[in-house]
């Protein structure tokens, strides 16, 4: 490995772990559920299994190919690797988050797709579908989270919790947390007695993905 490469994992590691302790400290993960992981050219560093993340350091990177064998060094990586390495194998992302928000993961046990209460669905490509439901750490969660993915950036796996992904560590995070706004958001409108939540329809969503084209995020 060149000296190239070794500053780069190393860089990668740093925002892998900074991103995690992010998801801790935002109230995304308890414990150490929850996993992220960064692409560095055929290699993917993650976090590993059942090590808080306050715990982490330098010489604790986890790194393994897009077959899922370990390049790097000494823990297991997450036993979600499954998922992370479905949604390299199958997008151009460069970064994976995947949290047990609790509206989130809420609202998946409810419905089959978030309402659209917001144009923050534009922003993960459309209406978020819900991932049917397969033991953590599966083939078989893999495939159903990569079906809800079709031209999307972010799904809810059901009962379980969330995947997004995008081209860098901040894109990833900040795609789960507008997800979990959106859930929560659904949530309270929809608490409201006598009252029902109205909805954007396709057409007002295209029309938003259509402005972020042109100008960016909002705000």
């Amino acid at each position: 490995m060149s000296d190239q490469q070794r500053d780069a994992i190393g860089r990668a590691w740093d925002g892998v772990v900074a991103t995690a302790r992010r998801t801790a400290a935002e109230g995304l993960v308890v414990g150490t559920s929850g996993n992220v992981s960064a692409r560095v050219g055929d290699t993917v560093l993650v976090t590993p299994s059942g090590v808080p993340y306050d715990r982490l350091g330098p010489r604790d990177a986890v790194g393994v190919d897009l077959a899922g064998n370990r390049v790097l060094g000494e823990l297991a990586p997450t036993s979600e690797l499954p998922l992370h390495l479905a949604v390299y194998r199958n997008t151009d992302a460069s970064a994976v988050v995947h949290t047990h928000a609790v509206h989130a993961t809420a609202v998946s046990t409810l419905v089959p797709e978030v309402p659209p209460v917001h144009y923050a669905a534009a922003m993960l490509g459309g209406t978020v579908r819900v991932a049917a439901y397969a033991r953590y750490g599966t083939d078989e969660l893999a495939a159903n989270m990569l079906a809800a993915l079709r031209d999307r950036t972010g799904c809810l796996l059901q009962n379980h919790g969330t995947v997004t992904h995008g081209a860098t560590l901040d894109e990833a995070y900040d795609r789960t947390a507008q997800l979990e706004w959106l859930c929560r958001l659904w949530l309270a409108a929809s608490s409201v007695p006598g009252r029902t939540p109205s909805l954007l329809s396709p057409a007002q969503l295209s029309d938003v993905q259509e402005a972020l084209k042109g100008y960016g995020q909002p705000g």
